[in-house]
């Protein structure tokens, strides 16, 4: 016998489809975790290029310098030949002041300037004293002579100027 209980209605057969399942909160983890070690791998990779690239730049960074020394060392050689070849000293002179001429135009070229000596106060950040002496009519504290040039690159000194230095009589 059947009781009431026993019996259900009848319900309509579900006829949507099936959504698919949330993913479950190991699968996000697990997929949270993959994305954290591409990401991390693309950072060390970027790191590993940023490197090699900057080693590179330090490796070659006088590269420039180099291509406009050259032509430089070129113009030497040349009249060091023909010196020896006609044995004429005053050709060989202009040579070199032509040479020296090029060197500073490259040197400014890339940033590198001569220090301003004679009749400048003597300033001990970019000049080197090697001499004091009395020279009438000059204001002590005064260069009067150089015995080397000195050059900076932008503000930084490459090497300090040799002075000689006027003193109180």
């Amino acid at each position: 016998m059947t009781t009431p209980h026993d019996e259900r209605p009848e319900q309509p057969a579900d006829t949507t489809p099936a959504e698919p399942m949330a993913p479950t909160l190991e699968q996000q983890l697990q997929d949270a975790e993959e994305r954290a070690l591409r990401i991390h791998a693309e950072l060390e990779n970027f790191r590993k290029r940023a490197r090699r690239e900057y080693d590179d730049a330090q490796r070659y960074r006088e590269i420039d310098l180099l291509r406009d020394l050259l032509p430089v060392l070129d113009t030497v050689l040349r009249a060091v030949e023909a010196a020896e070849k006609t044995g004429d000293v005053e050709s060989l002179k202009a040579g070199f002041r032509m040479t020296a001429q090029q060197i500073e135009k490259v040197l400014d070229g890339h940033g590198c300037k001569t220090i301003d000596t004679v009749g400048h106060a003597f300033d001990p950040a970019v000049h080197d004293a090697i001499l004091q002496q009395t020279v009438p009519d000059a204001v002590p504290g005064t260069v009067v002579g150089t015995a080397s040039r000195g050059y900076r690159l932008h503000d930084r000194v490459v090497r300090p100027a040799q002075v000689i230095v006027a003193k109180q009589e």
